[in-house]
């Protein structure tokens, strides 16, 4: 059996730590604030997400970009020039084209390393809910042990019981960034209202209910778990996002192990990218579902 790394984007939100135990090679995506082209990276080397977050607040404009053929490219490159394998798991393709870009590098590569195998796979998932998917395939691969093909489907059978919930705090950033209307974000603010969206099967953001007040909401994606969740009592690993709002990830963590017994809950800050769109006070919930 051939060796293979498992290889991604920074969209997944895991930072330095969990990479390196992961044994993961991730590429950045890039960000551009204040004229300067930042990347994305899990050390956060060119911003902090305080300080990210800080500006956002402030009102900076912050715009985006995918990780591009060529970086997919060199990265595919110096694996299979070690001979070997690439299981490259991507942002969703519904929110970004870097996904493509893979499919595009990996097809151009494969008449030059005829004998390597390339699979690239649409995690229909974003931030932490695609570093949960990775999480748990790395934690497939070194219990069973398995060849790149049967790891790949074991990828694609997981993607459908991923389970992403998420309501974003701030109406005004949703409007600016034209998600909803002038008149709907200056009723949400008055009434205290907080949309409670989801990833769905197609990988897209979609918003199901609204919630009075941020507790209200935070309650509202542990009753999703309560619904949707296949056995959180065991204790499987909850995974948190957040857009710097420590407060709303201590009352969530209440929530969980009150309600479930939870205590593994791995949280950390989203990464700039979706950080942009969502703005200051967003959180994720990651589990895993009866579906998507």
């Amino acid at each position: 059996m051939r060796d293979y790394i498992i290889m991604t984007d920074s969209c997944c939100d895991l930072n330095a730590a969990e990479v390196k135990e992961l044994d993961l090679t991730v590429l950045p995506l890039a960000f551009l604030m204040d004229g300067k082209t930042m990347l994305d990276t899990p050390d956060h080397a060119d911003m902090s997400p305080k300080e990210f977050f800080a500006n956002i607040a402030a009102g900076k404009d912050c715009t985006t970009a995918a990780v591009n053929v060529g970086q997919f490219t060199d990265a595919m490159k110096a694996a299979l020039d070690e001979g070997k394998d690439i299981l490259c798991i991507c942002f969703s393709s519904a929110l970004s084209t870097t996904y493509q870009s893979a499919v595009i590098a990996a097809d151009d590569l494969r008449g030059d390393y005829p004998d390597a195998k390339i699979i690239v796979i649409d995690s229909l998932s974003a931030s932490r809910g695609q570093g949960m998917l990775l999480y748990r395939t790395v934690q497939e691969r070194r219990e069973k042990n398995l060849d790149i093909d049967a790891l790949a489907d074991f990828v694609r059978g997981t993607i459908r019981h991923q389970d992403h919930w998420f309501f974003v705090d701030d109406l005004n950033h949703l409007k600016r960034g034209g998600r909803v209307s002038a008149a709907a974000a200056l009723a949400g603010t008055v009434l205290g209202i907080k949309p409670v969206m989801h990833c769905d099967s197609e990988g897209r953001l979609t918003p199901v209910s609204k919630a009075r007040g941020s507790k209200g909401a935070l309650k509202a994606l542990v009753d999703k778990m309560e619904e949707l969740g296949i056995e959180p009592q065991k204790n499987q690993p909850i995974f948190l996002c957040h857009a710097d709002c420590p407060d709303y990830v201590e009352y969530i963590s209440d929530l969980l192990r009150e309600r479930f017994g939870v205590t593994d809950i791995r949280s950390d800050f989203i990464g700039p990218v979706i950080g942009a769109h969502t703005g200051c006070g967003t959180l994720g919930l990651f589990f895993v579902g009866t579906e998507r």
